[in-house]
């Protein structure tokens, strides 16, 4: 690990590299996801390498969903979406596999799923609908 003023970097952790950022603010960035699950398909990430969203400061938590807005703002302006999926997985149990807090912003088109009632609860099919 490395601390670059008050944030530490771990070189192994690919969400720690600012290469790829779209945009940024004091405490975090986004960039797109490299397996997108719709076109615009965004990860907005705390600049801090911590695994857990429940051990983000306030403050992080603040320029992790001020961020989510702008690039709400930019999606809607370049991809036109009719709706957007937002989810943080937190821990292996829920679907967690990489090591550094990250919401998706799923931006969501009609007709990109023939059923779409139920949205995020999807994540155990036999629930999502209701």
């Amino acid at each position: 690990m490395t601390e670059i003023g008050e944030f530490v970097i771990t070189e192994n952790c690919t969400f720690c590299s600012r290469s790829e950022d779209v945009i940024e603010n004091e405490l975090a960035h986004v960039r797109y996801d490299k397996y997108p699950v719709s076109d615009g398909h965004m990860l907005i990430i705390p600049h801090r390498h911590v695994s857990n969203y429940f051990e983000l400061t306030p403050e992080e938590r603040i320029a992790m969903f001020e961020l989510l807005e702008e690039v709400k703002l930019l999606l809607g302006k370049g991809r036109n979406p009719d709706g957007y999926n937002i989810g943080i997985n937190v821990g292996e149990a829920a679907g967690q596999t990489v090591w550094h807090v990250h919401a998706h912003l799923i931006p969501r088109y009609t007709g990109d799923l023939a059923d779409p009632k139920g949205g995020v609860r999807g994540v155990i099919p036999a629930k999502q609908k209701y």
